[in-house]
């Protein structure tokens, strides 16, 4: 049987790599895709926002094609979590036309290319393509890597420099992996920084892989699928922080917590009082889901920095608890403090 292409989407937390998958999904121009999602933290939001896009056929349950991989970081797991879970879809081969997974934002991507070395994968599946999603107006913000003119006139001043912290290194590492980049976000920035951002991104990237700007997660499948890049074969010309090392580490100060509250919120009062915890600590990313009073519908909360988006996705289900459930992903987090600032919140009701 032919080998099944694979595409990885790799990116930062809160990049857009979710919003990306939903909007391929419901546009797949009748593709048969099984998705791979790698959430960080016990409640599976991305999981359950891609599941939500109701393009299965009737008589398809969502979650024989949408999978959770939720215990740990994929690139660290490959073995314990990875490789069963592909062994798994492999034998569905014949009733899907592609596999996308969506790493997590701590994830690098060249150790789960390498997974498609192995006798029990490579047989089976080869990675077409990775695609690395990179948030526009976070990088104007100085966000993630810093400031831009100060990082580029740092880098061009000293070669041996080797004071990055893991961040930096991570997003250097999605880099050097990525056969196309996905600018997000570029309709919050005005074209002049939009210019200067891609200007500085290609002199990142290798020779030949190119930057489309991207809204919305607004891009053809055509666009997005159909690299044939074969990059298992090719990792030599893909550079990483962690080639010489035997196994790679991540920051153990970063990680998640999860709160679950049976209340509604209003939710301009929320948003607010989420932006003051991100100033309190040092949180990267929130998101989760919200009942709001008086509303049938689920809102969804992302937020990365100060800035916060929101929407309704689905009316709460018969057999769902309508509680606020979200996820908070930073450096060193106390889950009572969370816990307690939101229940301060003003208008939270009891549900």
């Amino acid at each position: 049987m032919h080998k099944i292409p694979v595409t990885v989407v790799t990116g930062f937390l809160g990049a857009g790599k979710t919003t990306l998958v939903r909007h391929l999904l419901q546009n797949n121009q009748g593709r048969r895709i099984a998705v791979l999602v790698n959430e960080f933290g016990e409640v599976g939001i991305d999981g359950e926002l891609l599941k939500s896009c109701r393009v299965c056929d009737d008589d398809e349950d969502p979650n024989a094609n949408i999978l959770e991989l939720a215990n740990g970081c994929l690139c660290c797991t490959v073995q314990e979590e990875f490789l069963p879970t592909m062994q798994e879809l492999l034998k569905r081969r014949d009733r899907l036309d592609c596999i996308l997974i969506e790493t997590s934002g701590l994830a690098l991507p060249k150790p789960l290319v390498q997974a498609f070395r192995w006798p029990e994968i490579r047989t089976g599946a080869t990675v077409d393509g990775v695609v690395t999603v990179v948030d526009c107006e976070a990088l104007a913000n100085g966000q993630f890597v810093g400031n831009l003119d100060a990082l580029e006139a740092q880098r061009q001043a000293d070669d041996t420099l080797e004071h990055e912290t893991p961040i930096e290194e991570l997003f250097e590492d999605q880099l050097a992996c990525a056969d196309m980049v996905l600018l997000t976000k570029v309709d919050r920035v005005d074209l002049a920084t939009q210019h200067r951002i891609q200007q500085w991104l290609q002199k990142e990237l290798p020779t030949g892989v190119k930057i489309v700007p991207c809204k919305q997660g607004e891009i053809s499948p055509d666009l997005l699928l159909g690299f044939n890049a074969a990059v298992e074969d090719n990792l030599d010309s893909r550079p990483s922080h962690h080639d010489t090392e035997e196994d790679h580490e991540h920051d153990e100060d970063i990680t998640s917590i999860h709160v679950i509250l049976d209340q509604t919120f209003d939710p301009a009062e929320l948003v607010s009082r989420l932006q003051s915890l991100v100033q309190q600590y040092e949180i990267y990313r929130i998101k989760g889901f919200v009942a709001v009073l008086n509303k049938a519908m689920r809102l969804v909360v992302q937020g990365v920095g100060n800035r916060f988006d929101t929407f309704y996705d689905r009316p709460w289900q018969p057999d769902e608890p309508c509680q606020t459930r979200l996820v908070f992903i930073g450096r060193s987090l106390n889950s009572e403090q969370v816990f307690s600032a939101l229940q301060k919140s003003t208008n939270a009701q009891p549900v």
